[in-house]
């Protein structure tokens, strides 16, 4: 019998099925902000219910609750003064556990139809959710609707898919008939059961609190396991919204909420208590190369999918479109401040220079030119507000300060701070370009978040093809990219990409940037050098999550 969620949303399953097999365009889920497909009152409607939570509590009816616990204070310079349920972690996991026997009786179709239901529901809310991603990250709006609701919700449903694909592989039951000659046949019926390993932690980072915690959550839920959330500490609101949107579909199915919770702390052991501890078997963590190493190197007992930081480049040999490739580089470089785990970061240039529709350029006309482009792009103020959002933490403007002091590198363009006229507590801040040699690695071999970029000067473009690929093979990487003319020079940056495992775009001068990943497309990063150790999304992203237990007798 088919569930009725899965039947109802079977249309949007198969055509997330048939995007991750053919990695086309699609998307069931608007990222325009459009009252056409969100209906003429939902952006009002949205930001009332974003209100609605200011200066209150968030109540989850959780386990365990010893009291209340918030914080968040808005990159845009306000309190938002919500209080969230603080809970014991021990009740959460012990809860979580209990709800997966009633998880795992509902099945993989069950399972992946209410987890459907869920985006569903979500998608509905994206005004909501693009409001609360905005105000606790900094983002832009149209970047935080767009990355914050439809499209963390594309990457929950390429889990979903991914998941549902992998459980669909294995039959519920077989009968198994060996031939004995001239003896009775050995008949036995077998039977297959999916069963979640257990609990799944999420650890949510305070940039993208939805884009990064959806496939991870819905990855592990899927595949019948509990989840808990543990959001960033300034970046709650997303991850309670989503939380309790969950629950409510989870109790309306009949399903205990405690499968999904949020546990939201202000200690750093209560999260080292939570990816240890014997319940969880898959933790999910988007944040520092510190933590994330400590998570790899402590939580023995569970799997960990974890996406770490890197130097993402460039490697910049010929162009024969300069301007449109300043222009791409100029609104890479600018959105929201850099502060992507996909921006780049080291810009790499041959010595001599490169070669370009204009005639030649040298290394400091290109740094020159680069800067110009940067600024003409942020000169006018609404679109400089509204491209790059606000710094989200003050290690951040810190690591912005030290840039601008001249310690990393010869400045060609000045970091500035702008105002905001809609937000006039917002620190807003444009990027900082540094000039420095090929040999100076201790300034740009290192991640350093945020709107700061180096362009690299390298012997020449074999040089740099090869310092692409060493600083991915040693300090990771989730994108690479290339300009050149030349189809040798393509060759040789593709092969370096396919030894260092890491993702290549390819002359981008429109209006698709290198730091952008469209999901069903895209796999945002490959788990093969530093930067990650998984893909969004997958086959090994859900298959590891759940395990196959069989009975058998005879017929």
């Amino acid at each position: 019998m088919t569930h009725p969620l899965f039947e109802k949303h079977l249309a949007t399953l198969d055509g997330a099925l048939h995007a991750i097999a053919t990695r086309g365009y699609w998307s069931p889920y608007s990222e325009m902000p459009s009252p056409k497909v969100y209906g003429e009152t939902a952006a009002a409607d949205g930001k009332a219910a974003y209100d609605a939570h200011l200066g209150k509590k968030f109540e989850l009816n959780q386990p365990g609750q010893t009291g209340w616990v918030g914080g968040e204070t808005s990159p845009y310079g306000m309190a938002l003064d919500v209080k969230y349920p603080l809970c014991d972690h021990e009740a959460l996991l012990k809860a979580g556990e209990a709800a997966m026997t009633g998880w795992q009786a509902v099945g993989a179709q069950g399972r992946t139809g209410i987890c459907l239901e869920m985006l569903d529901r979500l998608n509905k809310q994206s005004f909501e959710l693009g409001h609360a991603v905005m105000m606790t990250t900094g983002q832009g709006w149209m970047m935080a609707f767009q990355a914050g609701a439809p499209h963390a919700q594309d990457r929950g449903l390429e889990a979903v898919a991914y998941a549902w694909r992998e459980q669909s592989f294995v039959p519920a039951q077989s009968t198994w008939e060996k031939p004995q000659g001239k003896n009775p046949a050995l008949v036995m019926t077998k039977h297959f059961e999916i069963v979640g390993r257990g609990v799944g932690l999420v650890v949510g980072c305070g940039t993208f609190p939805t884009w990064n915690t959806y496939p991870g959550l819905f990855a592990a839920l899927s595949t019948g396991n509990a989840v808990i959330i543990k959001p960033h500490s300034n970046a709650v609101l997303p991850a309670a919204i989503t939380v309790r949107t969950i629950r409510a579909v989870l109790s309306e199915n009949g399903i205990d909420p405690n499968l999904v919770t949020l546990c939201v702390t202000d200690k750093r052991s209560t999260t080292q208590e939570l990816a240890t501890h014997p319940l969880v078997k898959s933790v999910d963590f988007t944040g520092s190369n510190v933590f994330g190493q400590w998570l790899i190197d402590h939580s023995k007992q569970a799997q960990v999918y974890a996406e770490l930081a890197g130097v993402n480049n460039i490697v910049i040999d010929s162009t024969n479109a300069y301007k449109a490739m300043l222009g791409n580089l100029a609104f890479t470089l600018s959105l929201y401040s850099g502060q992507m785990c996909t921006t780049s970061q080291a810009i790499i240039v041959p010595a001599n220079g490169i070669e370009t529709d204009e005639g030649h350029k040298s290394y400091d006309e290109v740094c020159a030119d680069l800067a110009k482009t940067v600024e003409k792009f942020l000169s006018k103020p609404e679109v400089a507000c509204a491209v790059l959002g606000a710094i989200q933490s003050s290690a951040t403007a810190d690591r912005i300060d030290l840039a601008n002091s001249g310690k990393l590198g010869k400045v060609v363009l000045a970091s500035t701070k702008l105002s905001n006229p809609e937000f006039t507590g917002a620190d807003v801040r444009t990027p900082v370009l540094l000039a420095c040699d090929a040999a100076n690695e201790s300034a740009y071999m290192e991640e350093r978040f945020g709107p700061i970029s180096f362009i690299v000067k390298a012997a020449d473009t074999a040089a740099a093809i090869a310092l692409s690929e060493r600083i991915v093979q040693t300090h990771g990487a989730l994108t690479v990219g290339l300009y050149s003319t030349h189809q040798e020079v393509i060759d040789a940056m593709t092969h370096a990409t396919w030894r260092g495992q890491v993702a290549l775009s390819i002359n981008l001068t429109s209006g698709v940037f290198v730091n952008q990943s469209s999901a069903f497309s895209d796999y945002h990063g490959t788990g093969g050098n530093p930067s990650a150790n998984a893909s969004y999304a997958d086959s090994a992203f859900v298959a590891n999550r759940f395990r196959v237990v069989q009975r058998r007798y005879h017929v």
